[in-house]
């Protein structure tokens, strides 16, 4: 599941520039750059640029650089899929080379627009056809040209990950007859003896063996940050890739729930053998969730052994309620829970998913367990219309990568200890 795809129309932009925009981007002249990628709630996006002048200077104009533009992928079934376009420039600043800000410098730093609908800034784009079934990285040339010196810079010699790079890549796990599958970690800098362990399991969208696409598909890498790993005064993260989608049977067709997958037992064995092989994980706090494909597989794994578990987040789950049988939900009634989910979800419907379980579960005997409803998933950022902009109804997982879920299905505050809550705070407080 989580095969979404935001429709969305580019148009080039045109406006009266240097005549040496319009050169073609080359990758084998002119002078280097340096590129940056970052994560936004609704993916990765090339986001700022740095370039070396002829001068140290204490400021730059933004309008004395162009830059143009090139996107490609070999998974576009569309005639000339390739994007070319100018970057609008929103910020520009004196940097060293690394792109961090100081007094004066030669190096100046670029800040590119970015935005859901602007795919000439994306990073990563999903296909489902022929060619490519998932996520994948965009093929991306810049060309750069200062206009008061004529300068050009048009070949990328170094790229920069802020957020990836605080993880892991190498990690794999054999299982079965030769395969294979790949997972991405985090270790906190701490000096407590024992840490949580937040295991995310990606959607569908994020399969394969490039661990970099699970963590940057919809921001996974957000929870190594600051904000998040506070709640847990240092947490390990886990981000499990499955070769394919998570609910794949042996036929490689997805099951809501209802035939047995090929990927839970072998992901079980991943997640024991990481927690074996790393002695500062306290074995009484670790947390599994994940959305779509990873919704469905955070429930499987906590129904085959919920003892293991300290509690579950779920986003925009994909495994169908009536799949579940009565023993199931009574095996995690003890467990605690929180569900995210908008009610304009079509690619994995509330009312077949989040909401019964969560009905179930309460009329089991469940206490503490919560589900997130939203009317929409809203621009959180307040940098595309705030709550005017929508996204896909399927993108509930951007409250929860945020930490923004704080409400029961009533519409009341979740409360722990009697104050209220948001999801992370509520998760960190979980243990066996």
């Amino acid at each position: 599941m989580n095969r979404y795809c935001l429709l969305i129309l580019f148009a080039l932009c045109s406006s009266h520039v240097l005549s040496a925009q319009d050169k073609e981007v080359s990758p084998t002249s002119g002078e280097s750059y340096h590129l940056f990628v970052e994560g936004f709630d609704w993916g990765a996006a090339f986001s700022r640029v740095l370039v070396k002048t002829d001068k140290v200077q204490k400021s730059f104009q933004k309008d004395d650089f162009v830059i143009r533009a090139h996107s490609s992928t070999d998974c576009s079934q569309e005639k000339g899929g390739d994007l070319q376009g100018e970057r609008h420039i929103i910020f520009a600043y004196p940097s060293d080379e690394n792109g961090k800000r100081v007094n004066s410098s030669e190096w100046v730093t670029l800040v590119m627009e970015v935005g859901p609908d602007l795919q000439i800034s994306k990073a990563t784009k999903y296909y489902y056809n022929d060619q490519c079934k998932g996520t994948v990285w965009i093929d991306y040339a810049l060309s750069i040209t200062q206009k008061s010196t004529l300068r050009t810079w048009n070949r990328e010699e170094r790229r920069f990950h802020p957020e990836l790079d605080k993880f892991d890549l190498s990690g794999s796990f054999s299982y079965g007859k030769g395969e294979k599958m790949r997972y991405a970690s985090f270790t906190p800098q701490t000096d407590n003896k024992k840490s949580p362990l937040i295991i995310w399991l990606h959607g569908g969208g994020e399969g394969g063996y490039d661990p970099s696409i699970a963590l940057m598909g919809n921001k996974a890498t957000h929870y190594a940050s600051d904000e998040i790993q506070h709640h847990f005064d240092g947490a390990y993260v886990l981000v499990p890739q499955c070769p394919g989608a998570w609910m794949d049977n042996e036929e490689g067709i997805v099951t809501m729930g209802k035939e047995e997958d090929v990927y839970h037992k072998p992901l079980l064995a991943l997640i024991k053998d990481f927690v074996d092989h790393h002695e500062g994980i306290d074995r009484k706090r670790i947390y599994l969730g994940g959305c779509s494909n990873g919704g469905y597989m955070t429930l499987k794994l906590m129904l085959q052994d919920p003892d293991y578990f300290a509690a579950g987040f779920v986003s925009s789950s994909a495994y169908f309620s009536k799949y579940i049988s009565d023993e199931g939900v009574k095996s995690i009634k003890k467990k605690p829970i929180w569900f995210a989910h908008s009610k304009d979800d079509n690619t994995t419907k509330a009312d077949e998913t989040a909401i019964p379980l969560y009905h179930r579960l309460k009329e089991a005997g469940a206490k503490n367990v919560y589900l997130s409803l939203f009317d929409h998933v809203i621009d959180i950022s307040g940098s595309y219309g705030g709550e005017a902009y929508h996204y896909n109804g399927h993108l509930s997982w951007i409250y929860v990568h945020e930490n923004e879920c704080r409400l029961d299905i009533d519409g009341k505050p979740v409360k722990w200890k009697g104050k209220p809550t948001s999801m992370m705070p509520w998760l960190a407080a979980q243990s066996n």
